[in-house]
């Protein structure tokens, strides 16, 4: 099992960061914590939902915060798979042979028709029908009723979906549907109140964040993912004077340096000064790719 392979083989620097994290992560689970997980930068491209979703479906992750990217790239993925190219030689790309590709991320591109223009047909229809709700509800509607192109059961969005997992889209407008929804409001085809924005996930995520004593928090890579929901806490406490507790367990994997100033690489003691985090929570950072790191940490929490 992954587990005793990391316990055996992961003893010292961010592999012995891993091995620590993981049993510290099983005994905080075990003892009725929760746990949300934030997702930054290309998660769901990389196919993070070969290990996500299966966790999500085990009930081991109670919420997710991710990007305007990460949520639609899963769609993206799960209705045209077959269709995305592959670019193995990316590093030596010249900008002539980077003008005929079309929406790459790293060796991956994302076929417009297939996926992207696929998705706003059927997403434009629900947003003309339905007024006032948020990104991810319309897609947790269009993932069960799509024509699959790869296996749902790899599809995190899917097992979300299924799940009805509580899911948190801060900044969904930066984000190829985003954008989409904001050029059909500017034509007069939807109304610019059909799609919820941040303010109505932060007052969901004070709800979550009330409803339990005991929350942990996942933090893979930064950015507006990592930040818009930690953030809660501390505006719960200082701005409207409620006694919630702290955070209560913390990870994060990332590849960032503090020395910049850039949230991603902001440390776990560095929120001990905003009131996110405690003296006494358990804090981990490890140091290294998300896309090597997460599937085996997931993996991990799996294995009984």
């Amino acid at each position: 099992m992954m587990r005793d392979f990391v316990e055996r083989h992961f003893r010292h620097f961010n592999a012995g960061e891993l091995r620590r994290c993981v049993e510290s992560l099983r005994d905080f689970s075990a003892d009725g914590g929760r746990l949300m997980i934030t997702l930054a930068g290309a998660m769901s491209t990389a196919e993070i939902g070969r290990s996500l979703a299966p966790i999500i479906r085990a009930g081991k992750i109670h919420a997710i915060c991710c990007t305007g990217a990460n949520l639609e790239e899963d769609l993206f993925h799960l209705v045209a798979a077959s269709h995305y190219g592959d670019v193995p030689d990316w590093r030596d790309l010249s900008p002539n042979e980077e003008s005929q590709l079309k929406n790459r991320i790293t060796n991956r591109t994302i076929p417009e028709e297939k996926a992207i223009r696929k998705v706003e047909s059927q997403l434009i229809s629900l947003w003309k029908d339905t007024a006032g709700r948020l990104p991810h509800e319309f897609l947790y509607d269009l993932v069960k009723n799509v024509e699959v192109d790869a296996d749902p059961q790899d599809s995190w969005l899917l097992a979300a979906a299924e799940c009805n997992l509580p899911l948190f889209v801060p900044g969904w407008e930066d984000s190829t549907l985003g954008n989409i929804f904001a050029a059909r409001v500017i034509e007069g085809v939807v109304d610019i109140d059909a799609v919820l924005g941040g303010t109505h996930y932060m007052l969901g995520l004070a709800d979550w964040v009330r409803e339990h004593p005991n929350n942990g928090f996942l933090q893979v890579g930064g950015g507006i993912a990592g930040d818009f929901p930690i953030c809660v806490v501390p505006m719960l406490r200082q701005d409207l004077g409620e006694d919630v507790p702290l955070w209560a367990w913390f990870a994060q994997i990332s590849e960032s340096r503090p020395s910049y100033g850039g949230y991603s690489g902001a440390p776990p003691n560095e929120k001990i000064s905003w009131e996110k985090l405690g003296v006494e929570t358990p804090k981990f950072v490890i140091e290294s790719d998300a896309t090597i790191v997460l599937p085996i940490l997931l993996s991990c929490l799996l294995d009984e």
